[in-house]
């Protein structure tokens, strides 16, 4: 019953989408709308079908990037936090909070400078680099909490039967962590997804994403196409938390002390 109510609800504001997307003419203050018609869904597959679709393969690339930075960089990052105690441990979690804590307009606009210096303005790497400051803070802290409970032991029982290092990381680290890694991954992917005004800023109107078009059609007034892009843009979203669902409550973690 509590699943298929946190179902209900998360599905219910996707049911008024439906509807828009479906809707030729809707106005306030009727519950239904007067004219049904695909109209909306005609301009995303036609009209503006390759526009969409190259805005929806490059959130895609980029979203997809910065959540295997993430990963990349949080697990190394998550282990030394949450298995050794050194100096400074505590000056490192302050910074990891900050781009966390401060309004993303204030650190968008604080690098936008330095990367117009670097050359990174205006590029898919520079937009990349920006999402990371918001999302890599979210991969380390969930790797952290994944080896503060995590039993070295196991390492250390394989190599004293002779494995070399990678069979370590490949047979016993990675299959041990593996449930917070697609947890990092899953949250990294969807705030990059998300992400819009750090793209615009940083990406100049050069990376064009899905946020990118849907702000804009959501500006011009379309409500319908701007419910179906929406759908579009949600969809890819779900599909990733569906599949990693089964990760999120910490069920499948293995080695724990």
């Amino acid at each position: 019953m509590a699943a298929a109510g946190v179902g209900i609800a998360v599905l219910l504001p996707f049911v008024s989408l439906v509807m828009w997307s479906l809707s030729s003419r809707w106005f306030y203050p009727q519950l239904w709308p007067r004219q049904w018609g695909l109209r909306a869904w005609q301009y995303v597959f036609s009209t503006a079908g390759p526009q969409i679709l190259a805005a929806l393969g490059q959130s895609v690339l980029v979203a997809a990037t910065t959540a295997a930075i993430s990963v990349a960089i949080g697990i190394p990052a998550g282990r030394a936090l949450g298995l050794y105690d050194f100096r400074g441990k505590d000056l490192v979690s302050v910074v990891l909070i900050l781009p966390v804590i401060v309004p993303p307009l204030c650190v968008t606009m604080g690098l936008h400078l330095w990367f117009i210096i670097m050359g990174l303005a205006g590029s898919f790497f520079g937009v990349v680099l920006v999402h990371l400051t918001f999302c890599l803070p979210y991969a380390v802290f969930v790797m952290w909490g994944i080896f503060s409970n995590y039993n070295p032991s196991y390492e250390e029982q394989a190599r004293s039967l002779g494995a070399s290092a990678w069979k370590v990381l490949v047979r016993v680290i990675l299959p041990l962590t593996f449930p917070g890694i697609m947890v990092a991954g899953l949250f990294s992917f969807l705030l990059s997804w998300s992400q819009y005004l750090s793209t615009l800023i940083i990406g100049g109107g050069k990376v064009t994403t899905l946020p990118i078009l849907l702000f804009a059609l959501m500006g011009s007034g379309d409500r319908p196409v701007a419910a179906a892009v929406s759908i579009v843009f949600v969809a890819p979203a779900l599909l990733a938390l569906l599949f990693s669902a089964r990760y999120l409550g910490g069920k499948g973690i293995a080695g724990i002390r």
